[in-house]
């Protein structure tokens, strides 16, 4: 007897930002997914738009392995990077060690906010031999051209289909163009594949000298070596879609010839305050800084309450009413096991169980159209709110079926699953501690300044960020660093 989880694999429509519209999804080899989620490019701590791109994939991992889909998740690394460059020259740190300092602290906090870790993790370091041999094949095949300064382009005119994916057209572009054209490029919108070296830079030998690779050749190589020439899903957030994805798709299928990303996925924006988030804004926050002062669940929870292609707007008061509602749904719980007077404990038996209710039905419904994880919550209330019903009629048996199912339904969010108490226990929120006098402010600045120095790079990041949460700005300059209180 089939479950009906294995009933709804064949149900699930994904909406492809190629196409425009939503669609049936079929794997191109039965039970089995490729997915590649461009990932992280590390040189400073993730910020909270990060952790919205992350959170949405890991939903979608977590549902298509529910189905009973063999995922193969591959998120890569950028670590060579004109912004890490620059950050380990401003720092006197090798770009190794910046690279590896952060690396370490983004898998903290994707894993506080309950995200699993990609089958494959590639690093840009690792694949210069695949993008060169990428970027050979595209030179042969005159779809890209070697500058005289060193540098090889990409000739977007050269592949027919160019701005497929952003629904942009080449000859508009360029008509309205105000991008000057560089000595060595053919078009302005030419990309470059390899850069030329230039002194104290990271460099690799190649056909073409010296150098190091671009961007969007980095992301090309890995995943057609990781997943091959054509894959199930390549994912990423909106604003990759033109130039990063396009990019992509122009120089994979002129170097392959093949279908790049058969389904393309794109997760929406996070606004502040109902501004976009951004450093010039002043309204940016890192993962570490919410999740000091809300419970990592909370963040989880608040993000996956929209659906992943909308934009959200990141506020306390936002987090403040995820909290709450979190707080209700662990509550009927702890309302269930009281009543009960049992610890509930779900297993595979269970989680089957909840997918034949009534409730399991509305769950699969919602999350098979295109992940809709906030028609998904919304069953999840349903199923508390008979909870508490059941629970103020003392009947324990439905109260105790009830809450089975929330939890058991909840797991495929990564939601829910912590014992009951300890949620409920957990410290939420702190104030910052913004009684910091001058003389204090200074004295951590000196011993920033000597962090650095020392290369205790991690210290002189604890005190940047004590600071911050007071609401005490640095601002670094060749002549020092001065500060203001926010």
């Amino acid at each position: 007897m089939t479950t009906p989880l294995a009933d709804a694999m064949s149900q699930l429509a994904i909406y492809d930002s190629l196409t425009g519209g939503k669609r049936q999804f079929e794997p191109l080899k039965t039970g089995k997914v490729g997915m590649y989620v461009c990932g992280m490019t590390v040189y400073d701590y993730c910020h909270i738009g990060h952790a919205r791109l992350m959170v949405a994939f890991d939903m979608v991992v977590r549902w298509l392995s529910q189905l009973g889909y063999d995922v193969n998740y591959v998120r890569n690394i950028t670590d060579i990077d004109d912004k890490i460059i620059a950050r380990a020259h401003e720092n006197g740190e090798e770009i190794s060690a910046l690279t590896q300092r952060f690396i370490k602290a983004m898998h903290e906090d994707f894993a506080a906010l309950g995200c699993l870790t990609p089958n494959h993790e590639p690093r840009a370091t690792d694949y210069i031999d695949e993008m060169q041999q990428m970027i050979e094949t595209l030179v042969n095949g005159d779809y890209a051209y070697a500058g005289n300064n060193g540098d090889v382009y990409y000739a977007v005119d050269s592949f027919v289909d160019y701005g497929k994916l952003s629904k942009r057209n080449l000859d508009e572009m360029q008509a309205g163009s105000r991008v000057d054209v560089e000595n060595d490029k053919r078009n302005p919108f030419d990309f470059v594949l390899w850069k030329a070296a230039k002194a104290g830079e990271p460099q690799w030998a190649s056909p073409w000298g010296q150098g190091r690779p671009g961007w969007h050749i980095e992301c090309s190589a890995m995943s057609t070596e990781c997943l091959g020439n054509t894959f199930d899903i390549h994912g990423g957030g909106h604003d990759l879609q033109f130039p990063h994805h396009e990019n992509e798709i122009a120089q994979s299928e002129a170097a392959t010839g093949d279908e790049y990303a058969r389904t393309w996925m794109h997760a929406g924006f996070i606004n502040v305050d109902g501004e976009k988030m951004s450093k010039s804004l002043g309204n940016f926050s890192t993962i570490r800084e919410v999740i000091a002062e809300y419970h990592p669940e909370t963040v989880r929870f608040f993000l996956l309450s929209s659906h992943y292609r909308s934009q959200v707007n990141f506020s306390d008061s936002a987090l403040d009413e995820s909290h709450n509602i979190l707080s209700r749904l662990y509550n009927a719980l702890k309302l269930a096991e009281q009543q009960k007077g049992q610890t509930l404990i779900i297993d595979d038996a269970l989680i089957i169980n909840a997918y034949r209710s009534p409730a399991g039905q509305d769950f699969i419904k919602a999350m098979n159209d295109d992940f809709n994880s906030s028609s998904a919550i919304s069953v999840l209330f349903g199923l508390a709110s008979d909870i508490n019903k059941a629970v103020k009629a003392e009947d324990s048996e439905r109260a105790w079926q009830s809450a089975q199912q929330l939890k058991a339904l909840a797991q495929a969010l990564n939601v829910l699953q912590l014992p009951v108490q300890q949620f409920l226990q957990a410290v939420i929120g702190h104030e910052a501690d913004n009684g910091f006098t001058d003389d204090a402010i200074d004295n951590l600045i000196i011993e920033r300044r000597d962090a650095k120095a020392n290369k205790d790079f991690t210290r002189a990041d604890e005190i940047r960020m004590q600071l911050k949460e007071a609401g005490i700005e640095l601002e670094d300059s060749r002549a020092g660093t001065t500060w203001r209180r926010a």
